[in-house]
């Protein structure tokens, strides 16, 4: 695995980063799957502390990013793509939208640091556990970096059949 401390810098993003944060989305998931454009700004601006995004500190721009919603609710719902209804900053688990990784850095890793250290600051918030739904095919990937899959989820997002998966950030913590 690459060694992220000089190559990559993880963040909270910023204001002027909402368009790049956009064509991610659109670049990363089909688009039944993508947040709409302007929800994805609208989220950058009303709430950056939704997002933890890794910086290619060699060229400036985002390599990947984590957008989530912390919340007290207690199981994960199709709201958190489409509004901030569920939106409690004092919740006890993150609701996540999207974990984006842009082409040209897949498979070195990125994806795994990058939870590492969103699960480090949510811990560090008082989250109990970070919660998100994967496509079958993700189960793996996810179940790698330390989440249980719950099953099949009512989220029917995009049209699609999705798992939820969880990470309970106590358990980590004593790990």
């Amino acid at each position: 695995m690459e060694d992220f401390r000089n190559r990559f810098l993880f963040r909270d993003i910023r204001a002027d980063e909402a368009e790049q944060a956009a064509e991610m989305e659109q670049i990363c998931f089909p688009p039944h799957e993508a947040c709409k454009p302007e929800v994805m700004r609208q989220r950058v601006l009303l709430t950056p502390d939704m997002f933890l995004v890794a910086e290619d500190v060699t060229l400036g721009s985002l390599a990947g990013l984590i957008n989530g919603m912390p919340t007290s609710a207690p199981a994960f719902s199709d709201d958190a793509f489409t509004g901030f209804d569920l939106y409690d900053p004092c919740g006890e688990r993150m609701f996540l939208a999207g974990v984006e990784v842009l082409p040209a850095y897949r498979h070195i890793g990125l994806a795994h640091a990058m939870m590492k250290e969103l699960a480090r600051r949510e811990k560090k918030k008082g989250r109990r556990e970070i919660l998100l739904t994967c496509l079958p095919e993700k189960l793996t990937f996810y179940e790698e970096m330390g989440f249980e899959n719950r099953g099949i989820s009512s989220s029917s997002w995009g049209g699609e059949v999705w798992y939820e998966m969880t990470m309970d950030l106590q358990k980590e913590e004593d790990a």
